[in-house]
């Protein structure tokens, strides 16, 4: 697989937009509610698996590296593989029906993302009970991030500005 010079130029960008929105959350029971799935479900509509893996997984392991470091290798995983999921749904389905492939993609990016974390929190903090008080919090921010994301890319216009990017030569 060929990656264009744009295509590393979003890869950046939306790798360092999601360090941004990682490195501020809305303070929640049992933590912080952030808004990077918003970046990680756009990116990974637009993207190929490899630059999604790259804006979504290693762009959530910076953030939280640099701001909050003990679950950083539980986002590296559960965003990276978020974002592949995503991408490979919108890839596999016709032009015509790539709007519906990034409905189920973002669907299964949650469970994904869901399932993760909480999974990911119970060991890292070795308490269920930690990953429980976040859940509902974790399924919101996932329903945010997967709507806006699809919202974005189709009803917005995001995805038609990407291809005409990065189709022109």
């Amino acid at each position: 697989m060929k990656i264009t010079v744009k295509e590393i130029t979003f890869t950046a960008m939306f790798l360092a937009l999601n360090i941004a929105l990682s490195s501020f959350g809305i303070p929640v029971p049992g933590g912080h509610f952030y808004l990077n799935d918003v970046v990680i479900c756009t990116a990974a509509i637009l993207m190929n698996p490899v630059c999604a893996f790259v804006a979504g997984g290693i762009g959530s392991f910076l953030g939280d590296f640099f701001f909050y470091p003990a679950p950083m290798f539980v986002s590296l995983a559960t965003h990276g593989l978020q974002a592949v999921v995503i991408s490979l749904f919108v890839r596999r389905f016709p032009a015509r029906k790539e709007q519906t492939g990034a409905v189920i993609g973002v669907s299964v990016g949650a469970l994904i993302m869901i399932v993760g974390y909480s999974l990911g929190r119970a060991f890292v903090y070795s308490t269920p009970e930690y990953a429980i008080l976040k859940l509902p919090y974790q399924i919101l921010q996932t329903v945010i991030g997967a709507a806006a994301g699809v919202i974005l890319c189709y009803p917005a216009g995001l995805k038609k500005a990407y291809r005409r990017t990065t189709d022109a030569q």
